[in-house]
Protein backbone atom coordinates (compact mmCIF):
# COMPACT_ATOMS: atom_id res chain seq x y z
CA UNK A 1 0.00 0.00 0.00
CA UNK A 2 2.79 2.30 1.00
CA UNK A 3 4.61 2.12 -2.77
CA UNK A 4 0.72 2.65 -4.49
CA UNK A 5 1.16 6.22 -2.29
CA UNK A 6 4.38 7.10 -3.48
CA UNK A 7 4.78 10.21 -5.26
CA UNK A 8 6.60 8.83 -8.39
CA UNK A 9 3.68 6.19 -8.76
CA UNK A 10 1.63 8.93 -8.62
CA UNK A 11 3.74 10.88 -10.97
CA UNK A 12 3.46 8.10 -13.82
CA UNK A 13 -0.47 7.54 -12.81
CA UNK A 14 -0.98 11.27 -13.93
CA UNK A 15 0.98 10.84 -16.62
CA UNK A 16 -1.25 8.18 -17.97
CA UNK A 17 -4.08 9.64 -17.67
CA UNK A 18 -3.57 12.55 -18.72
CA UNK A 19 -1.69 10.70 -22.43
CA UNK A 20 -5.29 8.73 -22.44
CA UNK A 21 -7.00 11.96 -22.59
CA UNK A 22 -5.07 13.64 -25.28
CA UNK A 23 -5.09 10.40 -26.63
CA UNK A 24 -8.78 9.56 -26.70
CA UNK A 25 -9.74 12.88 -28.26
CA UNK A 26 -6.71 12.64 -30.99
CA UNK A 27 -8.22 8.93 -32.00
CA UNK A 28 -11.46 10.19 -31.75
CA UNK A 29 -10.42 13.22 -34.84
CA UNK A 30 -8.52 10.03 -36.64
CA UNK A 31 -5.27 12.09 -35.88
CA UNK A 32 -3.38 9.01 -37.46
CA UNK A 33 -0.30 9.27 -36.29
CA UNK A 34 -1.12 8.66 -32.74
CA UNK A 35 -3.63 8.01 -30.81
CA UNK A 36 -5.04 6.27 -27.18
CA UNK A 37 -1.72 3.62 -26.98
CA UNK A 38 0.42 6.33 -28.35
CA UNK A 39 0.22 9.48 -26.30
CA UNK A 40 0.22 7.37 -23.09
CA UNK A 41 3.28 5.89 -23.90
CA UNK A 42 4.76 9.34 -24.70
CA UNK A 43 3.95 11.06 -21.56
CA UNK A 44 5.31 8.28 -19.21
CA UNK A 45 8.61 8.64 -22.05
CA UNK A 46 8.72 11.89 -20.51
CA UNK A 47 7.90 10.68 -16.59
CA UNK A 48 10.71 8.17 -16.97
CA UNK A 49 13.06 10.54 -18.66
CA UNK A 50 12.68 12.81 -15.55
CA UNK A 51 13.20 9.90 -13.31
CA UNK A 52 16.38 8.74 -14.86
CA UNK A 53 17.69 12.68 -15.70
CA UNK A 54 17.94 12.72 -11.23
CA UNK A 55 20.52 10.09 -11.17
CA UNK A 56 22.08 10.69 -14.75
CA UNK A 57 21.41 14.26 -15.68
CA UNK A 58 19.25 16.32 -17.52
CA UNK A 59 21.03 15.25 -20.81
CA UNK A 60 18.75 12.25 -20.71
CA UNK A 61 15.63 14.69 -21.27
CA UNK A 62 16.90 16.45 -23.62
CA UNK A 63 17.90 13.19 -25.96
CA UNK A 64 13.85 12.26 -24.92
CA UNK A 65 13.04 15.13 -26.51
CA UNK A 66 15.22 14.91 -29.85
CA UNK A 67 13.95 11.00 -30.12
CA UNK A 68 10.51 12.26 -30.22
CA UNK A 69 11.14 15.32 -32.16
CA UNK A 70 13.20 12.77 -34.93
CA UNK A 71 10.03 10.54 -34.60
CA UNK A 72 7.68 13.49 -35.58
CA UNK A 73 10.37 14.97 -38.21
CA UNK A 74 9.98 10.97 -40.24
CA UNK A 75 6.30 11.29 -40.02
CA UNK A 76 6.58 14.66 -41.65
CA UNK A 77 8.88 13.36 -44.02
CA UNK A 78 7.96 10.05 -44.82
CA UNK A 79 7.13 9.70 -48.93
CA UNK A 80 4.23 7.26 -48.20
CA UNK A 81 1.71 9.33 -46.27
CA UNK A 82 -1.46 9.64 -47.70
CA UNK A 83 -2.12 13.21 -46.62
CA UNK A 84 0.58 14.69 -48.54
CA UNK A 85 -0.70 17.36 -50.88
CA UNK A 86 -3.51 18.84 -48.77
CA UNK A 87 -3.63 22.06 -47.12
CA UNK A 88 -5.27 21.07 -43.74
CA UNK A 89 -3.22 21.79 -40.67
CA UNK A 90 -5.30 18.98 -39.13
CA UNK A 91 -4.51 16.59 -42.08
CA UNK A 92 -0.58 17.49 -42.38
CA UNK A 93 -0.75 16.14 -38.60
CA UNK A 94 0.62 18.95 -37.70
CA UNK A 95 -0.82 19.61 -34.85
CA UNK A 96 -0.71 16.24 -33.66
CA UNK A 97 3.06 16.28 -34.03
CA UNK A 98 3.92 19.13 -32.17
CA UNK A 99 1.34 18.57 -29.31
CA UNK A 100 3.35 14.59 -29.02
CA UNK A 101 6.58 16.89 -27.72
CA UNK A 102 4.28 19.15 -25.66
CA UNK A 103 2.96 15.95 -23.79
CA UNK A 104 6.62 14.06 -23.64
CA UNK A 105 7.42 17.57 -21.75
CA UNK A 106 4.33 17.17 -19.38
CA UNK A 107 5.35 13.73 -18.72
CA UNK A 108 8.59 14.96 -17.65
CA UNK A 109 6.93 17.95 -15.44
CA UNK A 110 4.49 15.82 -13.43
CA UNK A 111 8.51 14.23 -12.08
CA UNK A 112 10.16 17.67 -12.15
CA UNK A 113 7.10 19.37 -10.95
CA UNK A 114 5.51 21.95 -10.51
CA UNK A 115 3.04 18.91 -10.79
CA UNK A 116 -0.26 21.65 -10.98
CA UNK A 117 1.16 23.30 -13.61
CA UNK A 118 2.00 20.02 -15.73
CA UNK A 119 -1.68 19.33 -15.16
CA UNK A 120 -2.95 22.76 -16.18
CA UNK A 121 -0.96 22.63 -19.09
CA UNK A 122 -2.06 18.56 -19.99
CA UNK A 123 -5.56 19.60 -19.79
CA UNK A 124 -5.31 23.04 -21.63
CA UNK A 125 -3.32 20.80 -24.63
CA UNK A 126 -6.54 18.36 -24.71
CA UNK A 127 -9.44 21.21 -24.53
CA UNK A 128 -7.55 23.08 -27.25
CA UNK A 129 -7.73 20.02 -29.06
CA UNK A 130 -11.19 19.35 -28.87
CA UNK A 131 -12.62 22.64 -29.13
CA UNK A 132 -10.76 23.23 -32.98
CA UNK A 133 -13.81 24.16 -34.94
CA UNK A 134 -15.29 26.85 -31.84
CA UNK A 135 -11.77 28.45 -32.18
CA UNK A 136 -11.50 28.76 -35.80
CA UNK A 137 -15.17 30.25 -35.86
CA UNK A 138 -13.76 32.25 -33.39
CA UNK A 139 -10.98 33.52 -35.67
CA UNK A 140 -13.30 33.90 -38.75
CA UNK A 141 -15.55 36.33 -37.03
CA UNK A 142 -13.13 38.54 -35.65
CA UNK A 143 -12.01 41.16 -39.09
CA UNK A 144 -9.22 43.55 -39.29
CA UNK A 145 -10.60 46.01 -36.79
CA UNK A 146 -10.77 43.71 -34.05
CA UNK A 147 -7.69 41.69 -34.37
CA UNK A 148 -6.18 45.20 -34.11
CA UNK A 149 -8.26 46.22 -31.06
CA UNK A 150 -6.59 42.94 -29.13
CA UNK A 151 -3.05 43.95 -30.46
CA UNK A 152 -3.45 47.11 -28.60
CA UNK A 153 -4.75 45.82 -25.61
CA UNK A 154 -1.23 43.55 -26.24
CA UNK A 155 0.55 46.50 -26.54
CA UNK A 156 -0.81 48.31 -23.74
CA UNK A 157 -0.34 45.46 -21.10
CA UNK A 158 2.88 43.55 -22.24
CA UNK A 159 5.23 46.53 -23.87
CA UNK A 160 3.66 49.41 -22.07
CA UNK A 161 2.95 48.26 -18.75
CA UNK A 162 6.71 46.48 -17.79
CA UNK A 163 8.47 49.44 -18.79
CA UNK A 164 7.12 52.05 -16.32
CA UNK A 165 8.82 52.39 -13.39
CA UNK A 166 7.05 50.88 -10.35
CA UNK A 167 7.36 54.04 -7.74
CA UNK A 168 6.25 56.51 -6.55
CA UNK A 169 6.26 60.67 -7.65
CA UNK A 170 5.33 63.88 -6.90
CA UNK A 171 4.09 66.58 -9.03
CA UNK A 172 6.32 68.91 -7.63
CA UNK A 173 9.36 69.35 -5.02
CA UNK A 174 7.26 70.45 -1.77
CA UNK A 175 3.27 70.23 -2.27
CA UNK A 176 1.30 72.12 -0.63
CA UNK A 177 -0.98 69.51 0.44
CA UNK A 178 1.37 67.82 1.56
CA UNK A 179 3.44 64.49 0.40
CA UNK A 180 0.92 63.54 -2.41
CA UNK A 181 2.89 61.05 -3.34
CA UNK A 182 -0.01 59.58 -5.27
CA UNK A 183 1.32 58.99 -8.76
CA UNK A 184 2.65 55.56 -9.41
CA UNK A 185 2.83 55.43 -12.95
CA UNK A 186 3.32 51.33 -12.68
CA UNK A 187 0.27 51.14 -11.24
CA UNK A 188 -1.68 54.05 -13.15
CA UNK A 189 -1.30 51.98 -16.38
CA UNK A 190 -2.09 48.42 -14.56
CA UNK A 191 -5.49 50.23 -13.65
CA UNK A 192 -5.34 51.09 -17.11
CA UNK A 193 -4.81 47.55 -18.06
CA UNK A 194 -7.91 46.08 -15.67
CA UNK A 195 -10.38 48.62 -17.40
CA UNK A 196 -9.45 48.75 -21.11
CA UNK A 197 -9.57 44.87 -20.47
CA UNK A 198 -13.11 44.62 -19.18
CA UNK A 199 -14.30 47.17 -22.03
CA UNK A 200 -12.44 44.60 -24.20
CA UNK A 201 -13.82 41.76 -23.24
CA UNK A 202 -17.08 42.88 -23.60
CA UNK A 203 -16.33 43.92 -27.27
CA UNK A 204 -15.51 40.67 -28.19
CA UNK A 205 -18.95 39.07 -26.52
CA UNK A 206 -20.26 41.74 -28.87
CA UNK A 207 -18.79 40.59 -31.57
CA UNK A 208 -20.20 37.12 -31.30
CA UNK A 209 -24.17 38.74 -31.20
CA UNK A 210 -23.06 41.93 -33.16
CA UNK A 211 -27.25 43.33 -34.50
CA UNK A 212 -28.48 39.84 -33.21
CA UNK A 213 -28.25 41.23 -29.22
CA UNK A 214 -31.67 41.60 -28.08
CA UNK A 215 -32.36 44.02 -25.60
CA UNK A 216 -31.29 42.18 -22.41
CA UNK A 217 -28.23 41.39 -23.94
CA UNK A 218 -27.28 44.66 -25.75
CA UNK A 219 -28.05 45.85 -22.28
CA UNK A 220 -25.48 43.61 -20.55
CA UNK A 221 -22.44 44.05 -23.48
CA UNK A 222 -22.74 48.08 -23.70
CA UNK A 223 -22.65 48.15 -20.00
CA UNK A 224 -19.26 45.78 -20.30
CA UNK A 225 -17.79 48.68 -22.83
CA UNK A 226 -19.06 51.51 -21.72
CA UNK A 227 -22.57 52.42 -19.97
CA UNK A 228 -21.96 56.12 -21.21
CA UNK A 229 -21.33 55.05 -24.39
CA UNK A 230 -24.09 52.85 -24.69
CA UNK A 231 -26.42 55.67 -23.77
CA UNK A 232 -25.19 58.02 -26.57
CA UNK A 233 -25.94 54.94 -29.18
CA UNK A 234 -29.35 54.79 -28.26
CA UNK A 235 -30.38 57.96 -27.91
CA UNK A 236 -29.32 59.08 -31.19
CA UNK A 237 -30.85 55.72 -32.64
CA UNK A 238 -33.89 57.22 -30.53
CA UNK A 239 -33.44 60.70 -32.01
CA UNK A 240 -34.19 58.96 -35.97
CA UNK A 241 -37.18 56.83 -34.64
CA UNK A 242 -38.71 57.51 -30.94
CA UNK A 243 -40.54 54.16 -31.44
CA UNK A 244 -37.49 52.60 -30.20
CA UNK A 245 -37.34 55.11 -27.09
CA UNK A 246 -38.97 52.53 -24.44
CA UNK A 247 -36.53 50.04 -25.35
CA UNK A 248 -33.61 52.07 -25.68
CA UNK A 249 -34.68 53.36 -22.11
CA UNK A 250 -34.16 49.17 -20.94
CA UNK A 251 -31.57 48.69 -22.38
CA UNK A 252 -29.69 52.30 -20.59
CA UNK A 253 -31.04 50.64 -17.49
CA UNK A 254 -29.51 47.64 -17.66
CA UNK A 255 -26.17 48.91 -18.98
CA UNK A 256 -26.30 50.91 -15.88
CA UNK A 257 -26.77 47.96 -13.82
CA UNK A 258 -23.41 46.20 -15.42
CA UNK A 259 -21.60 49.61 -14.67
CA UNK A 260 -22.55 49.06 -11.11
CA UNK A 261 -21.26 44.92 -11.34
CA UNK A 262 -18.05 46.76 -13.03
CA UNK A 263 -17.46 49.25 -10.11
CA UNK A 264 -17.68 45.99 -7.68
CA UNK A 265 -14.85 44.02 -9.98
CA UNK A 266 -12.42 46.81 -10.00
CA UNK A 267 -12.57 47.35 -5.94
CA UNK A 268 -12.71 43.62 -5.56
CA UNK A 269 -9.09 43.86 -7.35
CA UNK A 270 -7.61 46.76 -5.96
CA UNK A 271 -8.84 46.40 -1.89
CA UNK A 272 -10.98 43.50 -1.54
CA UNK A 273 -11.24 44.96 2.70
CA UNK A 274 -12.74 47.94 0.69
CA UNK A 275 -15.17 46.01 -1.14
CA UNK A 276 -17.14 44.61 2.47
CA UNK A 277 -17.54 48.54 2.60
CA UNK A 278 -18.91 49.66 -0.34
CA UNK A 279 -20.44 45.74 -1.92
CA UNK A 280 -23.52 46.13 0.36
CA UNK A 281 -24.77 49.69 -0.57
CA UNK A 282 -23.28 48.90 -4.38
CA UNK A 283 -25.83 46.00 -4.77
CA UNK A 284 -28.74 47.81 -3.40
CA UNK A 285 -27.81 50.53 -5.97
CA UNK A 286 -27.59 47.59 -8.84
CA UNK A 287 -30.76 45.73 -7.90
CA UNK A 288 -32.83 49.04 -7.62
CA UNK A 289 -31.79 49.99 -10.97
CA UNK A 290 -31.99 46.19 -12.46
CA UNK A 291 -35.64 45.59 -11.21
CA UNK A 292 -37.70 48.23 -13.15
CA UNK A 293 -36.06 47.22 -15.89
CA UNK A 294 -36.17 43.51 -15.99
CA UNK A 295 -40.03 43.92 -14.94
CA UNK A 296 -40.35 46.10 -18.01
CA UNK A 297 -38.05 43.84 -20.05
CA UNK A 298 -40.62 40.54 -19.70
CA UNK A 299 -43.51 42.88 -20.61
CA UNK A 300 -41.61 44.11 -23.91
CA UNK A 301 -39.08 41.42 -25.01
CA UNK A 302 -41.12 40.60 -27.72
CA UNK A 303 -39.92 43.46 -29.14
CA UNK A 304 -35.98 43.81 -29.69
CA UNK A 305 -33.48 46.76 -31.82
CA UNK A 306 -30.77 46.05 -33.12
CA UNK A 307 -27.54 46.67 -31.11
CA UNK A 308 -25.62 50.18 -32.81
CA UNK A 309 -22.45 49.39 -33.57
CA UNK A 310 -19.32 49.61 -30.39
CA UNK A 311 -16.31 51.02 -30.94
CA UNK A 312 -12.57 49.60 -30.49
CA UNK A 313 -12.20 50.24 -26.52
CA UNK A 314 -8.37 49.57 -26.27
CA UNK A 315 -7.33 52.48 -28.67
CA UNK A 316 -3.95 53.71 -27.10
CA UNK A 317 -5.02 57.28 -27.19
CA UNK A 318 -8.48 56.51 -24.98
CA UNK A 319 -6.30 54.01 -22.81
CA UNK A 320 -3.95 57.18 -22.16
CA UNK A 321 -6.81 59.41 -21.27
CA UNK A 322 -8.54 56.92 -19.07
CA UNK A 323 -4.85 56.88 -17.31
CA UNK A 324 -4.59 61.01 -17.07
CA UNK A 325 -8.36 60.75 -15.68
CA UNK A 326 -7.54 58.35 -12.94
CA UNK A 327 -4.37 60.47 -11.98
CA UNK A 328 -5.89 63.77 -11.88
CA UNK A 329 -8.96 61.78 -9.50
CA UNK A 330 -6.42 60.20 -7.38
CA UNK A 331 -4.98 63.65 -7.16
CA UNK A 332 -7.87 65.66 -6.23
CA UNK A 333 -9.01 63.49 -3.84
CA UNK A 334 -5.87 63.21 -1.74
CA UNK A 335 -5.53 67.33 -2.48
CA UNK A 336 -9.13 67.97 -1.91
CA UNK A 337 -9.07 65.98 1.36
CA UNK A 338 -6.03 68.24 2.66
CA UNK A 339 -7.38 71.39 2.03
CA UNK A 340 -11.27 70.96 2.29
CA UNK A 341 -11.84 68.14 4.35
CA UNK A 342 -14.82 65.66 3.33
CA UNK A 343 -16.97 67.95 1.64
CA UNK A 344 -13.96 68.47 -0.69
CA UNK A 345 -14.15 64.54 -1.47
CA UNK A 346 -17.96 64.97 -2.51
CA UNK A 347 -17.26 67.43 -5.38
CA UNK A 348 -14.36 65.62 -6.47
CA UNK A 349 -16.90 62.25 -6.64
CA UNK A 350 -19.93 64.18 -8.18
CA UNK A 351 -17.68 66.20 -10.84
CA UNK A 352 -15.83 62.92 -11.78
CA UNK A 353 -19.03 60.56 -11.75
CA UNK A 354 -20.45 62.86 -14.44
CA UNK A 355 -17.95 61.70 -16.76
CA UNK A 356 -17.50 58.06 -15.99
CA UNK A 357 -17.27 55.85 -13.18
CA UNK A 358 -14.13 54.00 -13.33
CA UNK A 359 -11.76 56.59 -12.05
CA UNK A 360 -13.13 57.42 -8.70
CA UNK A 361 -14.09 53.91 -8.29
CA UNK A 362 -10.69 53.32 -8.86
CA UNK A 363 -8.86 56.26 -6.67
CA UNK A 364 -11.13 55.80 -3.58
CA UNK A 365 -10.53 52.00 -3.67
CA UNK A 366 -6.51 52.70 -4.06
CA UNK A 367 -6.53 55.52 -1.21
CA UNK A 368 -9.01 53.22 1.08
CA UNK A 369 -5.16 51.32 1.04
CA UNK A 370 -3.67 54.11 2.87
CA UNK A 371 -6.65 55.92 4.47
CA UNK A 372 -8.54 54.51 7.59
CA UNK A 373 -10.91 57.58 6.98
CA UNK A 374 -11.30 56.57 3.28
CA UNK A 375 -11.76 52.79 3.51
CA UNK A 376 -14.57 53.48 5.95
CA UNK A 377 -16.45 56.06 4.40
CA UNK A 378 -15.25 55.72 0.53
CA UNK A 379 -18.44 53.59 -0.50
CA UNK A 380 -20.22 57.35 0.18
CA UNK A 381 -17.86 58.50 -2.55
CA UNK A 382 -18.97 55.76 -4.53
CA UNK A 383 -22.49 56.00 -4.26
CA UNK A 384 -22.59 59.95 -5.18
CA UNK A 385 -20.69 59.09 -8.13
CA UNK A 386 -23.13 56.86 -9.46
CA UNK A 387 -25.60 59.03 -8.63
CA UNK A 388 -24.10 61.34 -10.58
CA UNK A 389 -23.47 59.08 -13.40
CA UNK A 390 -27.44 58.40 -13.67
CA UNK A 391 -27.96 62.23 -13.75
CA UNK A 392 -25.04 62.66 -16.93
CA UNK A 393 -26.83 59.84 -18.69
CA UNK A 394 -30.68 61.19 -18.09
CA UNK A 395 -28.78 64.44 -19.60
CA UNK A 396 -27.51 62.92 -22.29
CA UNK A 397 -30.74 61.07 -23.33
CA UNK A 398 -32.75 64.10 -23.34
CA UNK A 399 -30.19 66.11 -25.14
CA UNK A 400 -29.71 63.54 -27.92
CA UNK A 401 -32.45 61.49 -27.59
CA UNK A 402 -35.19 64.11 -26.75
CA UNK A 403 -37.93 63.89 -24.47
CA UNK A 404 -39.91 60.95 -24.58
CA UNK A 405 -36.56 59.02 -23.93
CA UNK A 406 -35.87 61.42 -21.44
CA UNK A 407 -38.62 60.97 -19.84
CA UNK A 408 -38.70 57.24 -19.58
CA UNK A 409 -34.85 57.12 -18.02
CA UNK A 410 -35.79 60.04 -15.43
CA UNK A 411 -38.63 57.73 -14.17
CA UNK A 412 -36.50 54.81 -14.25
CA UNK A 413 -33.54 56.28 -12.59
CA UNK A 414 -35.63 58.08 -10.17
CA UNK A 415 -35.79 55.00 -8.22
CA UNK A 416 -32.27 54.19 -7.25
CA UNK A 417 -31.61 58.02 -7.21
CA UNK A 418 -33.71 57.39 -4.11
CA UNK A 419 -32.18 54.39 -3.09
CA UNK A 420 -28.66 56.42 -2.89
CA UNK A 421 -30.00 59.46 -1.00
CA UNK A 422 -31.51 57.61 1.61
CA UNK A 423 -28.24 55.27 1.86
CA UNK A 424 -26.26 58.80 1.92
CA UNK A 425 -28.54 60.11 4.39
CA UNK A 426 -28.73 57.21 6.68
CA UNK A 427 -25.84 55.52 6.13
Amino acid sequence: MGHIMDPLFQSFGLALLLGLLVGLQREHAAAGIAGMRTFPLITLFGSVAAVLAKEFGGWVIAAGLLAIAALVFAHVASPFRKDRGTSSAESSGTTTDVTMLLMYCVGAMLVTGPTTVALAVGGAAAVLLQFKPELHGFANRLGDQDLRAIMQFVLITCIILPILPQYNLTIWPDPPYGHLNVFNPFEIWLMVVLIVGMSLGGYIMYKFFGERAGTLVGGILGGAISSTATTVSYARMVRKDSAYAGTASIVIMIASTVSCLRVLISVAVVSRSFLVAVGPPVLVLLALTFAPAALLWLRSRAQSVAMPSQGNPSELKAAIVFGVMYAGVLFALAAAKSALGNQGLYVVAGLSGLTEMDAITLSTARLSLVDPTMAANGWRLIVLAIMANMVSKAALAAILGGWRLWLRVAILFAIPMAGGAILLVRG
